[in-house]
């Protein structure tokens, strides 16, 4: 189920980045020759006006073929040579090149408006937390003899030894209760995603760093309530969640990126197409808040890699348009198809790296 759900949100993903090169492309007056919904084979086509919609066998997202955006091909082309996209002013180039990423960045917008009209979960203080806040494992810590048995992000339901039983737990009373417990097995009922279970841990000293004569059982603890906003309320934080998301991807991309130059990437914070199959299963475990919640964060990674300054990416495509435009001299086709071709394989490379990576932490 987790890989569908994974297709799905990519193939979303990348037909909502797409359209946002078809509508731009409309707009500044090229010549669109095909929107294709998933990659060929074709299946069927419908052709409405110049476009042909086509529909294809493998649903991994979409494409757009734009009359004429083979620089090397623009020799060959007989007429309608104005409507080609390389021969459309530079300003129209680069609205279409940046317009994929907006769609992302506008549709990951739109998610998180979604998300904070139908409320989502907010940690909440404990002095402060209304009837409808639960208490959540946040944390196991490695020691922990609960560690492999409890997920983290389980709501804890209830606590119950041979002689006591805490019903309603808060971070106060949880420790409390484990304290009194020394020694004592206690069941501890949860629910995780719609599931739910029991699990018996014996409270023992030593689990926390710089306080080994507490009795614990090695968790960290918050408590969460599901938080609704109104119509303004949840424009505005749907606002902040995006911007604050686009600053932290390109901050963590960018770091990621130079210190692979450097040789010093730490690949295990990294997760690739194996590792985010595994996040998307999780957070649609969790339900539909935090399955859209992960795919506005997915479509913001998209936008800020397809920026990047790299050959074969929007990034540096629009890099080339840039030049283009200074220099007033096109780039040699043949120069431009290698420097992509060696940006591709770059790109692949990091791939593989990361692919790896996940393969590493499943084994």
């Amino acid at each position: 189920m987790s890989i569908l759900i994974f297709f799905l949100v990519l193939f979303v993903l990348i037909l909502v980045h797409e359209w946002g090169h078809f509508i731009a492309a409309k707009k500044t007056g090229m010549r669109v020759d095909e929107f294709g919904i998933g990659f060929p084979p074709k299946l069927f086509g419908v052709k409405k006006g110049e476009t042909e919609y086509t529909f294809n066998a493998l649903p991994i997202g979409g494409f757009v073929r734009i009359f004429g955006e083979n620089p090397a091909a623009l020799e060959d082309i007989d007429g309608d040579k104005a409507r080609a996209f390389g021969s459309r002013p530079y300003w129209a180039q680069a609205v279409v090149l940046v317009a994929g990423v907006t769609m992302n960045v506008i549709f990951a917008w739109f998610l998180f408006l979604v998300t904070f009209m139908i409320g989502v979960p907010t940690l909440v203080e404990e002095a402060t937390a209304g009837p409808k806040a639960s208490l959540y494992v946040s944390a196991i810590l490695p020691d922990s003899p609960l560690s492999g048995q409890l997920p983290a992000g389980s709501s804890i339901l209830s606590l119950t030894s041979p002689t006591s039983e805490l019903t309603d737990p808060k971070p106060t009373t949880f420790s409390e209760f484990i304290q009194a417990q020394a020694g004592v097995p206690v069941d501890i009922t949860y629910t995780f995603g719609d599931e739910s279970g029991v699990v018996t841990v014996t409270p023992q000293a030593g689990l926390i760093p710089g306080n080994e004569e507490k009795v614990a059982v090695g968790v960290e603890l918050a408590m969460v309530e599901t938080k609704s906003y109104t119509v303004w309320g949840a424009i505005t934080a749907s606002l902040q969640a995006t911007y604050s998301g686009l600053v932290n991807i390109a901050v963590g991309l960018t770091t990621l990126l130079v210190d692979s130059v450097m040789g010093t990437a730490d690949l295990s914070q990294v997760a690739g197409p194996i590792g985010i199959v595994g996040m998307v299963g999780d957070a649609a475990t969790f339900g539909i808040v935090a399955l859209l919640t992960f795919t506005a964060m997915i479509s913001l990674n998209l936008a800020v890699i397809n920026m990047l300054p790299i050959p074969a990416l929007d990034g540096g495509r629009l890099l080339f348009v840039v030049f283009e435009a200074i220099t007033r001299k096109p780039i040699n086709p043949v120069w431009m198809g290698r420097v992509n071709l060696v940006g591709f394989a770059l790109l692949m490379l990091l791939m593989i790296l990361v692919t790896w990576s996940d393969i590493s932490k499943l084994l």
